[in-house]
């Protein structure tokens, strides 16, 4: 997917570790099922944290709390994985990483089960913090674990395996749990979230090989970063853009479903905007490397002109439902241009920069649910189109201050 990129200590959008597992694999074969067992859990783990995406309605009301008090449910587990991301980093030590990703299935399990029989909203937020306890440290660590999973020079396409896991989670997954919960309840929908996690665990622990680890970041290494000019003003941008995107896509459900969208028609929605995005990643990553600025300017105008137009257009479904494949095809091209350009901003430090840039998606998850709850609760549904809407002008205008039409941007990242 990340091709071309190639600077300090990463190498097609993966960081180079000399200490290879696939040295401890019985073979080929069982070394790409190792992978495949790491890609089934970032599918259960992104399906999970986007769930009550599509069951927003059905649980709020049977726990009694209004549609922005349920946002929580998606500003919960951002928040904790913000801290979560840096800090397992930073305390994993030389603790063996096969350790580590099967104890964050456990939890991931865990989370599952609360949330799933959750007799109130107080334990569904409980269950959804142990989400995010797990889920900051296994994105830290799956993509650095794919270059140690099989030979070095196969670690870009056992990214791009693992990261197949999100891409089905966002196709299958979360349109998923929506038509489960009209067949049976939102209930069911954690269930069978479980079973997955359940499966990803099973697999994981069959066929991960030993992980050892030599060294891990240094608190110093995260200051370091911060400490520099355009890696800071590149995180506010991605903090901006993901912002934008999450302050309103929480809240997708509820705005579909008030402007006349049934249930079965807001999961076909919801599985349209998931395919568009799919397709739109795989479009993207032909030119990205080579137009990086202006495909991320043009993902994230597009991502602004269709939230601005939604409550616009409300009156119309064809209009509704258009305006949501485009917002589906700018998001899917978004976070692979902002992982390059992170990547970019961080050459020498890329796991600092790997840690630092899932720990600022997180917070803008929280903050972007919460403060679109607040909207949502304080004004209408509709409004939170347009504050996501803001905050991708906002993002634009971070993209334009490094300049527009820059051939040597990398250069430009790290000064």
């Amino acid at each position: 997917m990340e091709k071309n990129i190639a600077v300090g200590g990463v190498r097609d959008g993966v960081p180079h570790d000399p200490l290879s597992a696939a040295e401890n694999a019985a073979s080929p074969l069982r070394s790409w099922l190792s992978v495949v067992s790491v890609a089934i859990g970032a599918f259960a783990f992104v399906t999970t944290e986007f769930l009550p995406v599509g069951l927003l309605p059905q649980i709020a009301h049977e726990l009694g709390v209004s549609p922005g008090t349920a946002g929580l449910m998606v500003t919960t587990p951002g928040v904790v994985a913000a801290i979560s991301a840096p800090g397992l980093m930073l305390g994993a030590g030389r603790i063996n990483r096969r350790f580590i990703l099967l104890m964050l299935s456990v939890l991931l399990l865990a989370s599952n089960l609360v949330s799933a029989f959750a007799p109130s909203f107080g334990v569904m937020l409980l269950g959804r913090a142990l989400l995010g306890a797990a889920l900051g440290g296994f994105w830290t660590l799956a993509l650095a674990t794919a270059g140690r999973l099989v030979k070095q020079e196969h670690a870009a396409k056992a990214t791009a395996m693992i990261l197949s896991g999100v891409t089905f989670a966002t196709v299958i997954g979360v349109p998923l749990g929506t038509f489960i919960s009209g067949l049976s309840s939102w209930r069911a929908s954690f269930i069978a979230t479980g079973i997955l996690a359940a499966l990803a665990l099973a697999a994981q622990t069959l066929l991960l090989p030993s992980l050892p680890s030599k060294a891990a970041i240094r608190f110093r290494d995260l200051t370091t970063l911060v400490s520099r000019a355009n890696p800071r003003k590149s995180l506010l941008m991605v903090a901006l853009v993901f912002g934008a995107h999450f302050s309103s896509y929480t809240y997708i459900a509820p705005f579909l479903g008030q402007n006349g969208f049934s249930l079965s028609s807001i999961t076909t929605v919801l599985l349209a905007f998931g395919f568009v995005g799919f397709v739109s990643n795989l479009a993207i990553s032909a030119v990205v490397t080579r137009h990086l600025q202006a495909s991320l300017f043009g993902m994230v105008t597009v991502l602004m002109i269709a939230l601005l137009c939604l409550p616009l257009v409300h009156a119309s479904g064809f209009g509704v439902t258009s305006m949501v494949i485009a917002w589906g095809i700018a998001f899917g091209a978004i976070p692979l241009c902002l992982s390059i350009w992170l990547q970019l901003a961080s050459p020498d430090l890329p796991e600092a920069g790997s840690a630092l840039f899932v720990s600022i998606v997180q917070v803008a998850i929280a903050v972007g649910s919460f403060v679109g709850g607040v909207v949502v609760d304080a004004v209408g549904i509709p409004s939170t189109m347009w504050l996501g809407s803001a905050l991708g002008l906002l993002g634009l205008v971070a993209i334009a201050s490094f300049g527009m039409n820059n051939k040597n941007l990398a250069d430009i990242l790290h000064k």
